[in-house]
């Protein structure tokens, strides 16, 4: 079933769909947007229609109420908005359908950060380029965090021989279920398994590999771990090193957790008990929780073939908080014509630059940095 506010007009351009208007991070867009004087489309599903309808209308803008990814997709290619963002989730299998729907000339983009999704949307690449159409994928704070800084130690210079980069997010929790799509993007991370790439190849490792604790810039403390991540592919396509590895605090870091991961890994990849387990923690409450430390980092260490080596960090607030400017940026820049055609991460479509226009802050170690009380470090 299909509605729209009254007034709106079928086939009408120019528009920007939020798709998941209602998720902490879709509405966060759609106000970012609204802020700017765009005018989002707020996208989502039969069961919530009324509270989309009157978030609509509070922005000034109309909704569109829909079941499923085919009804959407069916939508897009009906009344061609310029650009959708995927708010949704679950994109191994929702991103190339919409994706597609977009076509030809439309524009979309998402979050995904896993190395199912990301990998499958870039090989939409030439596709997209016929069509005349621009794909983003990973438009969040952890690939476009450590992606745009990598792309910045690497300006003008020869292809390094090795890169470690490290996703730090610190996000505040509401109080709430964890829901299906954040539930298995934990299950799949503990099925799939560690990732690297060595001698140019992507390679397996152990989950919870390259165990870091780091000091942060501002003196706080923060742990991280390896796990398959979408900011491996994004860092080895930015900087083209053979060696690239990749660390997120979101990884198991405690020793327990650590040992018995590879073990609950293999369990888990049983599809009946990865079903019940994506059931189970979707259906399980979490508390109200404050960010677990003043920013979200960005990390990278970049070397080189003769042995320099080079450190750099972009700051941001709240992780999610961060994604949805990340987001909403993109979603703009599209708007605005100013992206080409093919499939891209964010920082290889717009430059490492879009990191700042998003709200981060770059601590590079050629330039003056602002230190947490805000005098310059030369």
């Amino acid at each position: 079933m299909t509605d729209t506010t009254p007034g709106a007009r079928s086939g009408e351009t120019g528009e920007i769909w939020i798709l998941g208007a209602r998720g902490r991070i879709g509405g966060a867009v759609a106000a970012h947007l609204a802020a700017q004087g765009l005018k989002p489309v707020l996208v989502g599903r039969e069961g919530g229609g009324d509270r989309l309808r009157d978030t609509a209308a509070d922005l000034g803008t109309r909704a569109v109420v829909v079941d499923g990814v085919d009804g959407m997709a069916a939508e897009i290619t009906r009344q061609r908005p310029a650009v959708v963002f995927n708010g949704i989730g679950n994109y191994a299998e929702t991103a190339s359908v919409l994706a597609r729907a977009c076509m030809p000339g439309g524009h979309y983009l998402d979050l995904a950060a896993d190395l199912t999704a990301v990998p499958r949307l870039l090989d939409l690449h030439e596709e997209a380029e016929r069509a005349g159409s621009t794909l983003v994928t990973g438009s969040g704070f952890g690939v476009l965090a450590t992606e745009a800084v990598v792309l910045r130690l690497c300006e003008d210079r020869p292809i390094p021989a090795a890169v470690r980069v490290d996703a730090l997010a610190s996000v505040s929790l509401d109080a709430g279920v964890v829901g299906a799509a954040f539930a298995a993007s934990v299950i799949d991370t503990l099925t799939t398994g560690g990732r690297r790439y060595s001698d140019g190849r992507m390679a397996t490792s152990r989950l919870g590999a390259d165990l870091q604790n780091l000091t942060l810039p501002d003196g706080q403390q923060a742990k991280s771990a390896g796990a398959p991540t979408a900011e491996l592919l994004a860092a080895q396509r930015a900087s083209k090193a053979p060696s690239v590895t990749v660390t997120t605090a979101m990884a198991p870091t405690s020793p327990v957790m650590r040992a018995l991961a590879p073990a609950a890994g293999k369990l888990l990849s049983i599809e009946p008990l990865r079903r019940f387990a994506v059931r189970r923690m979707a259906k399980a409450r979490m508390k109200d929780t404050p960010r677990p430390r003043r920013h979200s980092w960005g990390h990278a260490v970049v070397t080189w073939p003769d042995g320099t080596r080079r450190e750099g960090w972009l700051r941001a607030d709240d992780g999610m908080d961060y994604t949805a400017s990340v987001a909403a940026t993109v979603a703009a820049g599209l708007a605005r014509g100013e992206g080409r055609p093919g499939a891209y991460t964010p920082g290889a479509l717009f430059g490492a630059g879009l990191a700042e226009r998003a709200g981060g802050q770059f601590l590079l170690p050629d330039a003056a940095r602002p230190a947490p009380g805000g005098t310059v470090l030369g």
